[in-house]
């Protein structure tokens, strides 16, 4: 007690405003419930683990530690496993949401000799005991952010429904015996809450669902809210109510006053369809969840370094995918953990490691690789017997709070609890790992996926012109046309049709997908393409010019990312089903481009000067009315050059959120907006490219939304005339130079890992890794680490290739 005393100045009551670290090491992944349990810092809030805390105490004199210790209660032997009824993970309900109970000890600890008292105890001092007090009640920073679901968010009120017009033209609904007014559907029925009228949903791609007639009424009349019909019972919170201009589904409170004024009397209503949620959840447990996580099979779980499961912190199966097959490429492994000890990152990290890019790196491949954390998450019954089936025993596992909150730190949308989109995030991810290792090109693992991409553009002069981008994946569209399997889709679609005039439904075992060679998705890539309204310097005016596009280098490892993901007519947006047959090895070697070859003469580059004008000029009308609006001159020129003369509109959003900006006043020059206008996020671009849109488009609409992907593509769809190539002409001087520190080599790999995705859209549902390691396929899901028996090739959504070595 004397020397705790003596060291009370080292000691120091958290303040609502520190960072307090009680639930996990900040460079291994120990936590109270480890063997050691944890040691926190009573002067930083940091916590360390029982064999790394010395480390702490050497770098910065700090002796006294709270010690937090966690043990798990007993279980019971008969505790049932639920079927899941919600489309979630780790809720109540959801899928494999059951977690142990654990009971918690805690003591001081007096470094260097581990000098250890009891707490809670009136003996120790009156500064530790409000230190301690505060660090319990504290919320800890690693779980910040709240546990969340795999699911969408909870509905919110509709924006339409307080005032939503409801036309009396004398409908009143029967109970009973309704029939689509456009069709003869009976089912997936909507009632438009404004008019009254029953209209069948949306078409689903198997010929299910309905024929479109309630979006097409929306379309005609602008009518905002419907309610299945099938779906109302006394419980109206759980009726289905979908709101067309917020695209979502949406809460009602006025629900039971606008059923009521078509004569529903709700009370009396039974249950007669599944919501759209439920729908969903059905689909998605019965093909994508089992045939992807290969679900009803007696899996061998697998144990040991470079087998460790990621715990699912809530939404974060994305992140998950994607990390465990980043580290299973040999640059990553080598960056952070062959070459790279705990220690040392430690040594070099800044005063706080958990906001360290390069030390959670390291942390998290060490605990991957290691094999420290990948045992065998052993039960305890209320007996005290222990469980040794490990058929059946998942894994502890690690969970990867800290390296979220640093990688997701400048990203709005991955520091959210939101599912997200595998691809955004790993480019999201190779961005910052190049980032934190700015100027050492030696130490940067994320250059083994670049790789350049150049276009050739040839006009009808016969000259030609020449890009060249960076890139690390292969956006690849699916040709559905070139389906292999058209003699099984025709019989598929003609047995689909006679069921559909029986009133039948096709049963989940008889559908038949298109099945699509990934050699006919990459010839799309290298394909010649038409570029209309390109402009040619040689003929000095727009034309039709021819553009190919090949690689002049070739990563150490490729990733082919399947656009899945497409945007129907009216912004419907819509998953292909498809099969994507892919072969064990792949060569690309006809992919590679040559740059200008002899013979060819390059357009001439003349009309720079003027472009740069005509980019740069502010539309008068939008100015003079946002003046008139009384807005500033200057502020008003920017806004309308900065939207790209979008409209008054755009321009006015752009001003308003544009007030505080410390250069707003400064003069205009080409300069300064050039480089503003290329200020977009590359993942959010990518994103809207992998929809089919043209990359200048995409940029465009991204700087005019405020980066806002949604409003993007909305404004692309608005504005059809955008699709053609801005007036400029393309680059045609001699080709940049490869950046030496990119790799290059063969153009034969071998399929390593796959990212497969299941769920409507890339941010619902659930993401899942299949890795090829020491000669066998492995299954990557959040914990579960297990021998892949049949890995769903032709699923993926990303797919990684290692290049063979000559």
């Amino acid at each position: 007690m004397e020397l705790l005393r003596a060291h009370l100045s080292r000691v120091r009551i958290p303040e609502p405003t520190n960072r307090v670290y009680k639930n996990e090491c900040c460079i291994s992944f120990e936590t109270p419930r480890s063997e050691g349990g944890l040691f926190v810092d009573l002067s930083s809030f940091l916590a360390f683990g029982k064999e790394y805390v010395m480390w702490n105490y050497e770098k910065t004199g700090n002796p006294v530690y709270l010690h937090i210790r966690q043990r798990k209660k007993p279980v019971s032997e008969d505790r049932p496993l639920k079927k899941p009824t919600l489309l979630a993970i780790g809720v109540e309900g959801g899928f494999d949401g059951q977690e142990p109970e654990y009971e918690e000890t805690y003591n001081i600890i007096i470094l260097p000799d581990y000098i250890s008292l009891p707490f809670p105890s009136v003996e120790l001092p009156e500064k530790v005991r409000f230190a301690v007090d505060a660090i319990l009640l504290a919320e800890g920073a690693e779980r910040k952010q709240q546990l969340a679901a795999w699911t969408a968010e909870k509905k919110k009120t509709s924006a339409y429904a307080l005032d939503l017009p409801q036309i009396n033209n004398g409908v009143i609904i029967p109970p009973s015996g309704w029939k689509c007014c456009k069709c003869d559907k009976t089912d997936n029925l909507w009632l438009n809450l404004t008019d009254g009228m029953i209209l069948c949903g949306r078409s689903n791609w198997d010929g299910t669902g309905g024929n479109n007639h309630a979006i097409e009424h929306y379309l005609e009349k602008n009518y905002p809210l419907a309610v299945k019909l099938g779906t109302i019972t006394a419980d109206l919170e759980a009726a289905d109510v979908f709101s067309y201009p917020e695209d979502d589904s949406v809460e009602d409170p006025l629900l039971a006053q606008h059923l009521a004024f078509f004569g529903i009397d709700f009370s009396s209503l039974q249950k007669t369809e599944m919501t759209t949620a439920e729908r969903e959840l059905d689909q998605n447990t019965n093909f994508d969840w089992n045939r992807i996580q290969e679900s009803g099979k007696d899996m061998v779980l697998l144990f040991g370094p470079g087998y460790t499961g990621l715990a699912n912190l809530g939404n974060s199966c994305y992140m998950a995918s994607i990390m465990q097959v980043v580290f299973s490429a040999h640059s990553f492994i080598s960056r952070y953990y062959r070459e790279h000890s705990l220690k040392a990152a430690f040594d070099l990290a800044p005063a706080d490691p958990t906001l360290d890019l390069n030390t959670q790196l390291t942390k998290l491949g060490h605990g991957l690789l290691s094999g420290k954390y990948s045992i065998p998450a052993v039960e305890v019954d209320v007996k005290g017997n222990c469980s040794d089936d490990t058929l059946n025993v998942k894994q502890e596992g690690i969970s990867p709070r800290m390296f979220k909150s640093v990688i997701a730190a400048s990203h709005p949308e991955f520091s959210s609890m939101r599912q997200q989109d595998a691809l955004e995030f790993f480019l999201h991810f190779l961005d910052q790992v190049e980032q934190a290792n700015a100027g050492r090109s030696d130490y940067d693992p994320s250059r083994c996926f670049k790789f350049f991409i150049e276009e050739r553009l040839e006009c009808p002069s016969g000259k030609v012109a020449y890009n060249k981008r960076a890139d690390y994946i292969l956006s690849l569209n699916i040709p559905l046309h070139e389906a292999i399997n058209k003699e099984q889709l025709d019989a598929f679609n003609k047995l689909k049709n006679d069921k559909m005039l029986e009133g039948q439904e096709i049963g989940s075992e008889e559908i038949v997908r298109p099945r699509v060679p990934l050699e006919a998705c990459l010839a799309t890539f290298s394909a010649p393409e038409e570029v209309h309204g390109f402009y040619s310097t040689a003929l000095k005016g727009k034309t039709t010019a021819i553009k190919t596009a090949g690689l002049t280098t070739f990563p150490d490892y490729l990733v082919l990312h399947m656009r899945k993901f497409v945007m129907e007519e009216g912004w419907v947006p819509k998953k292909l089903d498809v099969y994507i047959d892919v072969p064990d090895v792949i060569d690309i070697t006809n992919m590679r481009s040559k740059g200008l070859q002899s013979g060819e003469e390059l357009l001439p580059d003349t009309a720079a000067e003027t472009s740069e004008t005509t980019i740069f000029n502010a539309n008068e009308d939008i100015v003079s009315k946002l003046v008139d609006m009384g807005f500033n001159s200057l502020h008003c020129k920017k806004a309308a050059i900065n939207t790209s003369n979008a409209g008054v509109e755009e321009a006015m959003t752009w001003l308003l959120s544009h007030m505080d900006d410390p250069d707003i006043n400064d003069p205009i020059s080409n300069e300064s907006l050039d480089a503003d206008f290329s200020s977009v996020d590359e993942s959010s671009v990518a994103t809207l490219i992998s929809f089919g849109f043209q990359e200048h488009v995409a940029r465009k609409a991204l700087k005019i939304s405020g980066g806002n992907i949604e409003k993007a593509t909305d404004w692309i769809f608005t504005h059809p005339e955008e699709t053609d190539p801005v007036p400029t002409e393309a680059t045609s001087s001699t080709p940049m130079a490869v950046d030496p520190g990119v790799p290059d080599g063969s153009g034969r790999y071998k399929l390593m890992a796959i990212v497969s995705h299941m769920g409507t859209s890339t941010h619902c549902g659930h993401y899942v890794a299949h890795v090829l390691k020491d000669g066998r396929w492995a299954i990557f899901n959040d914990r579960k680490v297990a021998v892949s028996l049949n890995p769903p090739k032709d699923m993926g959504y990303l797919y990684f290739f290692e290049r063979i070595s000559s």
